[in-house]
């Protein structure tokens, strides 16, 4: 496994979590009247789900007992699987592969506070991800 390659794509997550932290309004009718703040922080959350997706695939891809992975959302239960990731992260970033479907292929429109749900209480679950993809490399 390519640490150099995991730990890039993680100084980037964590980039992008910054990003949306400095954004954070301070209320859901704050956010839905600031169009500018709506993109940064929506595009930053996309991004932050595609480094996780893509560290994920990366390390499906070079473990020999990983499960056959045939979406996103797998990559993330592959990991669990083999004890990389705890139930919990696996789940919680499984859910953000469904918030970045709905962004990136808009297939609804955006629901303000999801938005503001997310980056409140749930940017913590990408921290939990590195932190544990960090403890697996490390090992």
């Amino acid at each position: 496994m390519d640490s150099d390659v995991i730990y890039s794509k993680i100084d980037s997550l964590h980039r992008c979590i910054a990003r949306i932290e400095s954004k954070v309004p301070g209320s859901v009718a704050e956010l839905a009247s600031d169009i500018d703040r709506q993109d940064i922080i929506v595009l930053n959350l996309e991004r932050s789900v595609q480094q996780s997706v893509d560290i994920a695939m990366h390390l499906v891809s070079q473990l020999s007992d990983a499960p056959t992975v045939t979406s996103m959302g797998d990559a993330f239960s592959a990991l669990h699987a083999t004890g990389i990731l705890s139930s919990e992260t696996a789940d919680h970033m499984r859910k953000a592969v469904g918030f970045r479907n709905t962004a990136v292929h808009a297939y609804q429109q955006m629901d303000m506070n999801i938005i503001y749900a997310i980056i409140t209480k749930h940017l913590n679950d990408f921290r939990s991800f590195a932190k544990e993809i960090c403890q697996a490399v490390e090992r």
